[in-house]
């Protein structure tokens, strides 16, 4: 099956943080696909790479990274595939605010959704949400998640 999903980062380093939309993604029977794609040391591969997903049947890209954090936008200058930016708080990072701010910050007429530092999980729920907008089983596995959140917080309520 191709993937509906592309989730990319700049580097294995963003793994332990990335690997969350793809197990999201997977348990809610979405197809993706995880690689690395940097905007700095690969910029012809991310180029193509962006330009190629939607002829592949990608309809959203994730896509993660730290410090100076380019490859969210970059990828979006290049397609109008909707593309979710997670910043990751890296090692060379300024307590993951320089990666927040490039992300969020993008030009008029080139949007890049932006999740919480480190919060590729959201990112993969809000790429579910988009997906679901046209895929009935992906909305109705969307309404139960969201109702076991609340069931969650209502044994919470029962336990204080």
């Amino acid at each position: 099956m191709s993937p509906l999903v592309s989730i990319i980062m700049g580097s294995e380093s963003d793994l332990p943080v990335m690997k969350a939309s793809a197990e999201i993604l997977t348990a809610f029977g979405i197809a993706n696909e995880l690689t690395i794609v940097s905007a700095h040391r690969t910029p012809e591969r991310m180029r193509t790479f962006a330009l190629e997903a939607a002829g592949r049947g990608v309809k959203v890209i994730i896509a993660g990274a730290g410090g100076a954090a380019h490859l969210p936008g970059m990828v979006a200058s290049y397609t109008t595939l909707p593309v979710i930016g997670v910043p990751v708080k890296s090692s060379n990072s300024i307590d993951g605010w320089d990666s927040v701010l490039s992300i969020l910050q993008m030009p008029s007429g080139v949007p890049v959704a932006t999740v919480a530092l480190n919060g590729a999980k959201n990112a993969g729920i809000l790429a579910a949400q988009i997906i679901g907008t046209s895929d009935a089983a992906v909305a109705q596995k969307l309404a139960d998640y969201k109702k076991s959140l609340e069931e969650q917080v209502m044994d919470m309520v029962k336990r204080v």
